[in-house]
């Protein structure tokens, strides 16, 4: 297994909820259809990943699309950016770009019975607890009007092809000077929890 894969099923997880925007592409090269839609990642009780959770304008033609062919591919992009050779001691060291993302391969099940629940899980995950915290029903008869124009879905995830490309293969000195030098914390930062 490459040093790139994630050994931990949970690493899939913390990426689908620190970047939840994920581009949702199905159709073939004469029907294409790409969506970016914040998801949220479901696991099973043992902890793996099984599905991402959503929904999808119903005016949106991929909504159509994936009624009569439920296959997806799902992309999620997470920290990334250009590693360049003058963080580096090293003189001979090149530059690189450094980045974690995975492709789920899914089948996308339409659950209009869920759509009020994904409006309410998202917008928790996304805002936080607390009274300060939004919440749908403040948008008042908005909320009722809209709710009705969206579809919730489940895709269940198939297959996982992810790549965590943080410096695993990296020297110690070198790693050390990226991570030190690195403008992105973010990116710094996933690459320190990924080395260890």
């Amino acid at each position: 297994m490459s040093s790139f894969v994630p050994g931990d099923p949970a690493a899939l997880k913390t990426l689908v909820d620190a970047y939840p925007l994920c581009w949702v592409l199905s159709g073939d090269a004469d029907a294409r259809f790409a969506t970016p839609l914040p998801l949220l990642a479901e696991e099973d009780p043992e902890g793996r990943m099984v599905s991402l959770f959503g929904h999808i304008a119903k005016s949106n033609p991929q909504q159509k699309a994936l009624e009569r062919e439920p296959r997806a591919a799902i992309l999620c992009m997470g920290p990334q950016g250009y590693i360049s050779p003058r963080l580096v001691s090293s003189p001979t060291w090149g530059p690189t770009w450094n980045y974690a993302a995975c492709r789920f391969e899914t089948t996308v099940r339409f659950v209009p019975e869920e759509t009020e629940e994904a409006v309410w899980r998202l917008a928790a995950a996304l805002e936080g607890a607390g009274p300060a915290s939004w919440t749908p029903e403040r948008m008042g008869e908005r909320y009722h009007e809209l709710k009705h124009r969206i579809v919730a879905f489940r895709a269940e995830i198939r297959e996982t092809h992810a790549r965590f490309k943080l410096g695993q293969d990296e020297t110690d000195l070198v790693f050390e000077d990226i991570v030190e030098r690195l403008e992105n914390r973010t990116l710094a930062d996933w690459m320190t929890r990924v080395r260890s």
